[in-house]
């Protein structure tokens, strides 16, 4: 034990007992098998992929998550994005999303067919003023923790250039209006030209997935500037 646990010790963020963010007990009611939808309809997908008669040109793929929004998950991700901002919460949440995505069946068979290549991790990304107040933006340190265990790099592909309110509370419409144009693409970066170009399969990262809105626009986005695969992966379904 360091010292800075001994004089601050962790305790978990349920229970209170002293010892980790998260102790066994708590960990033993996470449910790892979340009901996964095609975003485009909202309606239930077995496999995550968007529903072939729901895809069009510029549609998100698919998407995956790996632990149901709830429980002791909601209090882990609470605690890692509003105050006081418990940061080094990312390598506990990082541990559940990869045992989360290594166990859905598609997304290991998406993964072992392309190249690692040729996929690249973007972080879905937060506006200045939000990113100044919080310090850090939680979907690219998820990302960023992924990158590691997967060998897959991260790319800030997209900018924020609307600064949306919050999203939750919205219904699934008001969502959809909210997120609109909220996005753009980094034409600035070496990694683009290549995706653009067909050479990349992009995998948006977010933390909790609801109805899926955000992550529709940003592959819109990514899709109307010239990339052929997105697909996305967040933490938790809600």
């Amino acid at each position: 034990m360091g010292i800075l646990d001994f004089l601050f010790p962790k305790h978990c963020v349920s229970c209170k007992k002293i010892g980790d963010y998260i102790c066994a007990d708590c960990f033993s009611t996470i449910s790892f098998n979340p009901y996964e939808i095609c975003l485009v309809c909202n309606r239930g997908s077995i496999d995550g992929l968007t529903h072939p008669i729901c895809k069009t040109r510029y549609s998100i793929d698919g998407a995956f998550t790996s632990i149901s929004y709830k429980g002791i998950v909601k209090k882990l991700v609470y605690q890692f994005k509003y105050k006081p901002f418990v940061s080094n919460l990312c390598n506990i949440l990082v541990d559940l999303m990869y045992e989360g995505l290594i166990q859905k069946e598609q997304f290991i068979k998406i993964i072992e067919q392309l190249s690692i290549e040729a996929i690249v991790f973007v972080p879905i990304p937060l506006y200045k003023s939000r990113l100044k107040r919080r310090g850090y933006n939680q979907a690219q340190l998820l990302a960023e923790g992924l990158s590691k265990k997967l060998n897959i790099p991260t790319v800030d592909m997209l900018l924020r250039v609307k600064n949306t309110r919050s999203q939750v509370g919205l219904e699934r419409k008001k969502r959809i209006e909210n997120i609109s144009g909220a996005f753009s693409v980094n034409f600035n970066i070496p990694a683009f030209a290549k995706a653009s170009a067909g050479e990349a399969n992009i995998f948006l990262v977010d933390d909790v997935l609801t109805t899926g809105s955000t992550l529709l626009e940003a592959a819109r986005v990514l899709k109307r500037n010239g990339i052929k695969k997105v697909w996305g992966i967040a933490l938790a379904r809600d």
